[in-house]
């Protein structure tokens, strides 16, 4: 029985190695997509998967309140990665539920329920987070969301300044957009919205669920800009396809979060999972690597005649294109085993793993040079 919500992709999938696939028939794919950035480490990563066999044999589940070494030691990972003197870690199952967290959190610390989001933003799926999100073909036929929501232009000082006062809970922000196109904020917009929340007493929220974790080059995208939000999550490339995501928040949000929970929240396995992935990230130095290959990657797509632009930092970019990106990606797929995504009608998004080398880069420029002539 096929599913009904995800359109199916004439490629059967039967196992992963590093930045590669391989099909039911053999074949072999380059993943510039990582699945939407969750191969962070690539697939089936060895340590990973001795992590995961390790904790099942030991423990496969028991529910968050009793404390867990495993979990806890997930959480200390994160609380030492996370910006300034962010500490306090909520775990959940996905990208929505740390964004839902976030935001219920925000609301309850401050008291308020004005939440500002961003034109182009993409925020989860479920009623709050796609409160946050902008385009209406998410949101058509599931109102009422959730009210009291803000959206202003993305990357404009001004009008988020305007957009923030006394009666706003939290500004929610990526600081590259992924679905909207690749699109980075400026160090400018950044700083202001750092300025705004703190004159008025809401919480920033970055959501990093994408950026984060090294793809862009450094752990957290938001990093070159100089700022430290109130609330950060995370979650894709954290478990290396098992489904956990983080909510990590200041002491103040921590003191007065409200009646929150999950069942599943820091499930043994996947937090070993994760803390693997982790210490990957760490030993094999991807950061390092996510800027060094998407540096050269980005230098040579810039060199093609065809795209009318290059965006984005590290391992996370977007060529634009003049149409139609997803014929585009079909004969990436079909006809030079490159497996990539869109970002919208008109743009091509590469979020491959960050173990890819300039071979990879090479390759995949090579084959996009093909399909944009």
């Amino acid at each position: 029985m096929n599913g009904f919500v995800f359109s199916q992709k004439p490629i059967e999938i039967e196992s992963g190695s590093g930045p590669y696939l391989t099909s039911t028939d053999g074949t072999e794919y380059l993943d510039m997509g990582a699945s939407y950035a969750v191969a962070s480490v690539g697939h089936s990563h060895p340590d990973v998967v001795a992590a995961v066999q390790q904790q099942a044999e030991e423990l496969l589940f028991v529910q968050g309140s009793y404390p867990v070494a495993v979990r806890q030691a997930l959480r200390e990972k994160l609380a030492a990665i996370a910006p300034g003197d962010l500490e306090d870690v909520w775990l959940a199952n996905s990208g929505t539920e740390a964004n839902e967290a976030a935001l219920k959190f925000a609301r309850h610390a401050t008291g308020r329920s004005k939440i500002v989001a961003a034109n182009r933003a993409f925020h989860g799926r479920t009623m709050g987070s796609l409160a946050a999100t902008w385009k209406g073909k998410y949101k058509q036929g599931f109102e009422p969301l959730a009210g009291d929501f803000v959206h202003v232009p993305y990357d404009d000082p001004e009008a988020l300044a305007a957009a923030v006062d006394e009666e706003t809970a939290a500004v929610i922000l990526e600081p590259i957009q992924g679905e909207g196109g690749i699109r980075p904020a400026s160090t400018e917009y950044l700083q202001t919205a750092r300025e705004v929340t703190a004159e008025t007493g809401a919480a920033l929220v970055f959501d990093e669920i994408q950026t984060g974790l090294g793809r862009t080059g450094t752990m957290w995208a938001h990093e070159t800009a100089g700022v430290v939000p109130d609330a950060l999550t995370v979650a894709k490339g954290l478990g290396s396809g098992l489904p956990v995501s983080a909510t990590v928040v200041a002491d103040w949000i921590a003191d007065d979060p409200g009646n929150h929970g999950s069942t599943f929240s820091g499930s043994p396995i996947v937090a070993a999972a994760a803390g693997a992935t982790l210490d990957v990230i760490e030993a094999e130095s991807l950061v390092e690597n996510a800027a060094s290959v998407g540096g050269y990657l980005q230098s040579r797509l810039a060199a093609l005649d065809e795209p009318r632009d290059v965006r984005g930092e590290g391992l996370l970019v977007g060529i634009e294109v003049k149409r139609g990106a997803n014929r585009h990606l079909k004969h990436l797929a079909l006809d030079h085993q490159i497996l990539a995504l869109p970002a919208g009608r008109t743009v091509v998004r590469l979020l491959p793993p960050l173990v890819v080398d300039e071979s990879h880069a090479d390759e995949t420029v090579d084959a996009l040079a093909e399909v944009l002539a």
